[in-house]
């Protein structure tokens, strides 16, 4: 079974409105998505960014040894926006994170979460934590794209391959097994806005599973 997908938003067009990330405002609705997935044989595995994890005030996220997330294509040679990226891959780190410690109060969700969406992943870490799961597996995370719209707004879409990640029982320890049917694939469009202290915060999560963008 491929991990469940926690969409901070209405998760019906997944073609996040970009044009709409452009506010200043915060955050929007919530509803469901996680992230999950493995790389391709043979691939690399990058670092997001060249910036040190505790630049203003980031927090070191250490996931535990059978959940990893790989970034493919997360550099894009522009400053701003490998910025952005790596806030976002460090917001999916703390959501693992938070669901692998079972811990809705995690400091790391409410440093890159902000407004409704922080709610909505609290939310969505309670409710692993009361079904007595966690997670395993590693996560592709693949072609993104980064729009900026000012100093402090943004708006990302990337995919993500859960082929290899699951949901595991916290109990036994094991892998979540399901009768298939959800695809591997799911399209997040996300908006962000820009912290004084230069964090950029996700506070619009959608996520479109089996969308045709993401298709192997």
């Amino acid at each position: 079974m491929n991990r469940r997908t926690l969409s901070l938003a209405l998760a019906t067009a997944a073609t996040l409105v970009l044009s709409a990330c452009g506010t200043d405002e915060a955050p929007s609705s919530a509803k469901d998505t996680i992230e999950g997935a493995e790389k391709g044989e043979g691939a690399q595995k990058e670092s997001p960014s060249a910036e040190p994890s505790k630049a203003a005030g980031r927090p070191e996220i250490k996931l535990p040894d059978d959940v990893d997330n790989v970034f493919e294509g997360w550099k894009t040679g522009d400053r701003t926006k490998d910025a952005i990226l790596a806030d976002v891959s460090h917001r999916i780190d703390a959501m693992d994170y938070a669901i692998t410690q079972a811990d809705p109060e995690a400091e790391e969700l409410k440093f890159y979460y902000r407004g409704e969406a922080l709610v909505a992943a609290q939310d969505w870490v309670l409710r692993y934590k009361e079904e007595g799961l966690s997670i395993i597996g590693t996560v592709r995370f693949h072609a993104p794209n980064v729009e900026v719209f000012s100093k402090t707004s943004a708006g990302v879409t990337y995919c993500s391959d859960e082929s290899k990640a699951f949901d595991k029982n916290r109990e036994t320890g094991k892998a979540v097994k399901s009768d298939g049917g959800d695809s591997d694939q799911v399209l997040y469009s996300l908006g962000l806005q820009k912290t004084t202290s230069g964090v950029w915060q996700t506070n619009r999560l959608l996520a479109d599973r089996g969308n045709a963008k993401c298709a192997p």
